[in-house]
This record gives C-alpha cells, sequence and structure tokens, in this order.
C-alpha cells in the first residue's frame, strides 16, 4: 500500500508546493458561528442550552458541573489513570514553574529607572473538546500554567454527551490541577460564553484551547473585538526527519500517532534514505491496519507528503520552509540538526523521543501553532497567562539625561503637548 504524494529529490524552487496546507475557508462558517455567537451574547443561557440540545444532544439544566458530579467522575476513572494524570502533573508544573519571571530594574542612563512586571491575567477561559477523542490531556497542559500564573479565575468548558455528562477523566483532570469551575458546553456556544458572559458563564478575557473548524472560527471572530485568544490554529500536523540510521517502526508509529488525530491532520516525512521510505511505508501498512482509528489514519495519510532529500542540511532547511507543530528528528545527527532548527512548534531529539511523550507527560505542551504559525508564534507557555507591565521612575538627574532629547524628538514629529509635558519639567527642575 503507498500512501499521499511522493516527491524525490525536488528543487528549492518546489517546495512551495511541499510545504502548503489545505487552505482553511472560515468564511464559510462565518455565518454559522456568527449566528450562534449573536444569539449566545442576546439571550445567554437560554441560547447556550438551546444549541446544546441541537448540536450536542443534550437537555443541560445547570450547566455547571456540580461537587455531586465531581466526586462521581473520580470514582469512575482507574487509578492507574489517576496515577499517570499525576504523574503527568507533576512534569507539566515541573517545567512550566520554571519559566516564572524575574524582574529586574535597569538604569537606562543617570535618574532614569525602567523595569518590568509580570501580571497574571485575572480571568481566562479554557476550551477542552469532546468528540472524538476527550482530551483530558489537554486540562493538564492549559490550566496548569493558569494556575502556577496565578490566574484569579479560571473558567473551562467542555461539551457534554447526551447524558448531559462530561467525561470522567476530563474532570479528574481538573481536579488534579485544582480547577472547579466547569461547564458543560460545547462548540461555538462555549466560546461565546466565555467571549461574552452569561447568567452563568464569566465573560473571561482570553481564551485557550483547540476544537474543530466551527470552534476555532469562533475564536478568531471574537479576538476581533472582545477577548484574546492563544494563537490561530489549523489541523494538527507532524514533521519526521529519518536517515538510514532511523528506525522504521518508530518512524511510521510517530506518523500514524498524529494522523489518527483527525482526517484533516498533516503528516510530512522528510529523508535522505529511499531505503527508508520503502520500509517506513512497509509499516505504515503493517500498523494501520491494527489502529482501531484506522479509517481516519488512512484518510489523514492520503493527504501525507514523503520527500526524499540529498542530506540532512536540507531536510532541516525544508522543515524551517515548512514550520511544523511538531518536528521530530530521528537522524544519527540530531543534535546538529537541533541548532539549526528555526521555525517549529516543539522538536523531539533522537528516536526515543516520540510525539506522544510531549502530548501527555514529558511536561513540556502540547498546545502548538499549526499551520505554518510557528513562524510567528510559540505554543502556550507560563507567559501566555501573564501580562508583562513596564514601570519607569525619572528623578530630576533622569530629566535632565533625557528631558532635551524628549523635547526634540516631540517637536519634529508636530506632537507641541508631548513636548510641553517635558519641557515644563525641564523648566520646573532648573529651578
Amino acid at each position: 500500500m503507498s500512501f499521499g504524494e511522493l516527491y524525490s529529490y525536488p528543487a528549492q524552487a518546489d517546495w512551495a508546493k511541499i510545504v502548503v496546507r489545505p487552505h482553511l475557508d472560515t468564511m464559510q462558517l462565518a455565518h454559522t458561528v456568527s449566528t450562534v455567537l449573536d444569539d449566545v451574547k442576546t439571550h445567554g443561557d437560554e441560547a447556550v442550552r438551546r444549541y446544546e440540545l441541537q448540536f450536542d444532544h443534550a437537555q443541560i439544566d445547570s450547566l455547571r458541573v456540580s461537587d455531586q458530579e465531581m466526586a462521581e467522575a473520580e470514582a469512575m476513572v482507574d487509578e492507574s489513570l489517576k496515577k499517570a494524570l499525576r504523574l503527568a502533573y507533576h512534569n507539566i508544573y515541573t517545567f512550566h514553574a520554571a519559566q516564572r519571571f524575574s524582574s529586574q530594574q535597569v538604569e537606562t542612563c543617570p535618574g532614569v529607572t525602567c523595569w518590568q512586571k509580570s501580571i497574571p491575567i485575572d480571568k481566562v477561559g479554557l476550551y477542552i473538546p469532546g468528540g472524538t477523542a476527550p482530551l483530558f490531556s489537554t486540562v493538564l497542559m492549559l490550566a496548569t500554567p493558569a494556575v502556577i500564573a496565578g490566574c484569579r479565575e479560571i473558567v473551562l468548558c467542555t461539551p457534554p454527551n447526551r447524558e448531559g455528562k462530561v467525561n470522567p477523566v476530563i474532570l479528574m483532570a481538573a481536579k488534579i490541577v485544582g480547577v472547579t469551575q466547569i461547564y458543560k458546553i460545547g462548540g461555538v456556544q462555549a466560546i461565546g460564553a466565555m467571549a461574552y458572559g452569561t447568567e452563568s458563564v464569566p465573560k473571561v478575557y482570553k481564551i485557550f484551547g483547540p476544537g474543530n473548524q466551527y470552534v476555532m472560527a469562533a475564536k478568531q471572530q471574537v479576538s476581533l473585538t472582545d477577548v484574546a485568544i492563544d494563537m490561530p490554529a489549523g489541523p494538527s500536523e507532524v514533521c519526521v526527519i529519518a536517515d538510514a540510521h532511523s528506525n522504521p517502526v518508530f518512524v511510521a508509529a510517530d506518523l500514524l500517532s498524529q494522523a489518527e488525530h483527525g482526517v484533516d491532520s498533516q503528516v510530512i516525512l522528510i529523508t535522505t534514505s529511499a531505503d527508508m521510505l520503502c520500509e517506513v511505508n512497509a509499516e505504515l501498512t503493517k500498523q494501520v491496519a491494527v489502529l482501531p482509528r484506522k479509517e481516519i489514519a488512512l484518510a489523514a495519510l492520503a493527504n501525507s507528503k514523503f520527500v526524499l532529500v540529498h542530506d540532512t542540511a536540507e531536510a532541516i532547511a525544508l522543515s524551517n520552509a515548512y514550520a511544523p507543530e511538531h518536528l521530530i528528528l530521528a537522524t544519527e545527527d540530531y543534535e546538529q540538526l537541533a541548532a539549526r532548527v528555526v521555525n517549529a512548534g516543539s522538536v523531539f531529539l533522537g528516536p526515543l523521543a516520540c510525539e506522544s511523550a510531549g502530548d501527555y507527560a514529558s511536561g513540556t505542551n502540547h498546545t502548538l501553532p499549526t499551520h505554518g504559525y510557528a513562524m510567528a508564534y510559540n505554543g502556550v507557555n507560563l507567559d501566555s497567562y501573564c501580562r508583562k507591565v513596564t514601570f519607569q521612575h525619572l528623578t530630576a538627574e533622569g530629566i535632565d539625561s533625557i528631558g532635551k532629547a524628549v523635547v526634540t524628538m516631540a517637536t519634529n514629529e508636530q506632537l507641541e503637548a508631548h513636548a510641553n509635558a517635558m519641557r515644563v519639567r525641564l523648566q520646573n527642575v532648573k529651578k
């Protein structure tokens, strides 16, 4: 069985065809999304309940998850899974806690002192998808840095099942992190509820989390005027760079771990070995046959790309042009290649560092830029939940240091009031 498109030693001029993603036409969703958002903004909880019945087929009386539901969920989760969740939480907490900001006062010139202060975003909203794969790991990834940052209010929305219940592991993960404000709301209506606020759901200042094309379109719409979002995003993706020394079993497994996310997931293999291409193809055929999500993986692989290049230097250059969400360096010279990575969301080094490690328990965050946005955005980290506020203090000596320059610059920009604000101080200091 063969998969996707094969490119043999493509010229650099042809790379644009390789790195292109399918066009995400959110405009065709705009009307549906804006209709739901406007309804939620106008009618609050009533609209949310109506859309929950329409889209999630759930009759919801109380939108907020109760303490009793939290306790029931904990009793339903297997102890081995609880242990795994706590291990992952420990590593995620450790990694993100090390990102705490240390402020430093700087005297830029005599009498002028400047510094920054990191202040947590007061209210944040976390969207956790349900759908075909309830992402309880994303609870840990989004809520842990929010808690470390000191966000006063953390609101979590996630879709319920037809019985109006939230996946118990999602609730267990939230309990481990310490998030208690959880709402049984999915889709566009969840984004609207957090962006505008309803009778039950408080308005937040920034929304985090992945979702389907409707959720992503909703996040983009509300970000224009009402609330900040973590980052723009498209379908999830992985790029694996392999050479003749790579393990084809590992490489195929890594490609499939991404392909099973969804039919629109992006999978690309760049290798310096024609034999490796054949071996990986054989492994893909073998491994995909036994996957529970086989049909999803096959659909994603049909749109995958396999690229044969001359050497690993060319491979990393092509990867940088692609700017993958996940980059796995499965080559013998992975340390040298790592130093040359410019555009990537998260990088996995060597044969044993699979993407799954970062997705769940190594400690790094799995909420990452996709669709080429890694050229300009980073993944979620502790700073994502904070604002850096700058401070400055001027003494009389400071006025003397920069006053004339400020007046000169303001005058030349034809902003006389700016110039005067400094000029009156210069005159006062001289007295």
